[in-house]
């Protein structure tokens, strides 16, 4: 999630501190709109899961392999 933040940071001028609150409340608004294993598994990509990972099983859940 750190890695986000940064991302969010360096893009929009934003401090560390708002950009984390955008993140947050992004990732907050996704987890609540999206199927429970796809949540999931964003859960554990900004846990440190990493992404590669996390894309992979989502489109192994859709079946796109």
């Amino acid at each position: 999630m750190d890695e986000l933040i940064n991302q969010v940071t360096q893009r929009t001028g934003l401090g560390p501190d708002k950009a984390r609150s955008a993140v947050d409340t992004v990732v907050g608004y996704l987890k609540s709109h999206l199927p429970g294993p796809v949540a999931s598994q964003l859960d554990s990509a900004l846990t440190g899961g990493g992404i590669a990972g996390a894309a992979k099983n989502i489109g192994g859940m859709m079946g796109n392999r």
